[in-house]
């Protein structure tokens, strides 16, 4: 059984160990942008800081045959303002989700992606959304098998 809850700061160090898996992949494929070693402080502070901020939503995913977190979710209810070509909406934007490659496929992923859903109805978002690297085929697979959709495509350069 999965049991999805907000996070606690005594959560802490499993957030950064759970956070690791996926750095190191972004860190692999892209080290012009990231850090082989993100500094286990900062980490810290970083979850830390989103635990303060009542915009954000950590939740941990629990499995009641496992003695640690199986994986999270950081999430934010964002309100954009409207523009002369845009309308005023809000959403819910997932930042991060990992799951601990022990637990990947028994359904974790999908337990914190619709909680991550729920905090965005609750919040009267009209949409949620996420960003996915395009090497990280895993991840938008499980996406888009979760029915989001391309929504828009950022393209680079390097110079």
């Amino acid at each position: 059984m999965i049991r999805i809850r907000e996070a606690s700061k005594e959560d802490g160090p499993r957030l950064v160990e759970l956070h690791g898996l996926v750095h190191g992949l972004h860190a692999q494929q892209r080290p012009d942008v990231f850090v082989a070693e993100p500094e286990q402080v900062r980490l810290e502070e970083f979850f830390h800081d989103a635990f303060d901020d009542a915009s954000a939503h950590v939740l941990v995913a629990e499995l009641s045959s496992a003695s640690s977190l199986a994986g999270y979710a950081l999430a934010r209810v964002v309100e954009r303002e409207g523009s002369p070509q845009g309308k005023r909406h809000s959403v819910v934007m997932l930042q991060q989700l990992a799951v601990d490659p022990d637990a990947s496929r028994g359904g974790v992923g999908t337990a914190l992606l619709e909680a991550v859903r729920e905090i965005g109805r609750e919040a009267g978002c009209q949409r949620l959304i996420t960003n996915v690297w395009c090497f990280n085929t895993p991840a938008r697979s499980f996406y888009e098998a979760s029915g989001l959709v391309p929504m828009t495509q950022q393209l680079e350069q390097k110079l």
